[in-house]
């Protein structure tokens, strides 16, 4: 990095608004952050600090003498420190857990390669159930329903029905976690933790029209190695339907070019499956490894370009289809394409069921979540009507 502030600083604040949108932040909050962030920048070229001063806890409290709380600029430290860019972080040292909760927490981590946001709101959870048990001598071993239910009670009397939802499933994690493979309770109570649906609340996915997919493929260049990988990440996402974390976890192993066939060893729902690859996405995958796949030891598919060659995590690869879908001059972000994959599904005639297992969902209701009614396929049924 260069020591001009303004660049500097307005890149990484970009960078970290980017990851809000990937991350799933509301509309709402990104624009408070992004404002936020903007009058930092500000202050930062007035006092004309210098980028090793910048992320400084002094810093902060200088900001915040006229700001108040600045979450914006508490999470853009956070992002810059756990992304390695900033060596000093403005959080407390994370108070370790028990090892049975700390044992849990590398597992999610390692299985499921999700951001350190997740796993910092999943801590913050499990802290407050070990208290609950340790306030009330219940050992995990011998926990009951009814003090699951007594728990949540307690605990959820300051959190919205969203954010209880949410919690509720890092919970069933965990105790799915107890049951196996950790082996620590005798029945499986994860499936007990439930809580009222939630329907006018929920913002129903978002997908793309075949004119808009088009108006995507037709926007790369194909000229440096970054498009020949974000385009192969894209056919990916777009093409099989895969999460993020799944195309992170691709090895050079899992591509069969002469079976045509992909196999995903590490799914949401625990089972492994092969799927066969479209020519197409075989061409955009060849590509890839040919003309820009850097020399490697590394068996993961997709690196970063830069040395050293590293894995690329999931939340990078979010970031770099969501790139190619702005820079296409699209609305949207990674999970459009896979939103897209299921309303294709659907409108060819393949069951919920199939689309299920193809989307490599648990429960039948996350499927259901991805899918519209859609107004070409609803009007050639019943009116037999062509738009």
């Amino acid at each position: 990095m260069t020591d001009s502030p303004d660049l500097t600083l307005k890149q990484v604040i970009d960078e970290c608004l980017q990851w809000m949108i990937f991350s799933g932040y509301t509309l709402e909050t990104y624009n408070n952050y992004r404002s936020e962030l903007n009058a930092f920048l500000s202050f930062i070229n007035r006092k004309q600090i210098h980028w090793d001063d910048i992320f400084t806890l002094d810093t902060l409290k200088d900001f915040q003498k006229s700001r108040k709380a600045a979450p914006a600029v508490r999470r853009l430290f956070r992002y810059l420190f756990e992304q390695k860019r900033i060596h000093q972080s403005i959080d407390p040292p994370k108070q370790r857990l028990p090892d049975l909760y700390e044992d849990y927490l590398s597992y999610y981590h390692q299985t499921r390669q999700v951001p350190s946001i997740r796993i910092t709101r999943i801590r913050k959870v499990l802290r407050a159930f070990h208290d609950y048990l340790e306030r009330y001598n219940i050992k995990p071993a011998s926990i009951r329903i009814e003090q699951i239910d007594a728990f949540l009670a307690e605990f959820f009397t300051a959190f919205s029905p969203n954010t209880r939802q949410t919690y509720r499933f890092y919970l069933r994690g965990f105790l799915k976690y107890l049951y196996y493979p950790g082996g620590i309770i005798g029945k499986d109570l994860a499936p007990l933790v439930i809580g009222p649906r939630q329907f006018a609340q929920n913002t129903p996915p978002k997908f793309f029209r075949p004119h808009e997919i088009q108006r995507l493929f037709d926007s790369f260049e194909l000229s440096s190695a970054k498009d020949l990988r974000n385009y192969a990440m894209v056919h990916l996402s777009y093409g099989l339907g895969l999460r993020p974390d799944e195309i992170s976890l691709i090895t050079l192993d899992d591509v069969s070019f002469t079976q045509s066939e992909l196999t995903l060893t590490t799914r949401k729902n625990g089972r492994p499956v092969k799927l066969p690859i479209p020519e197409n996405i075989m061409k955009a995958l060849a590509a890839y490894i040919i003309g820009s796949r850097p020399k490697s030891s590394h068996r993961r598919l997709f690196l970063n370009l830069a040395a050293p060659h590293r894995p690329i995590c999931a939340t990078s690869v979010g970031q770099h289809i969501t790139e190619c879908i702005r820079k296409a001059g699209l609305p949207g972000t990674a999970y459009w394409l896979r939103h897209t994959y299921a309303q294709n599904l659907l409108e060819t005639g393949v069951s919920i069921y199939e689309i299920k297992e193809m989307l490599g969902h648990e429960y039948i209701d996350s499927t259901e979540k991805y899918l519209h009614v859609h107004m070409k396929l609803m009007r050639r049924v019943l009116f037999d009507e062509e738009l």
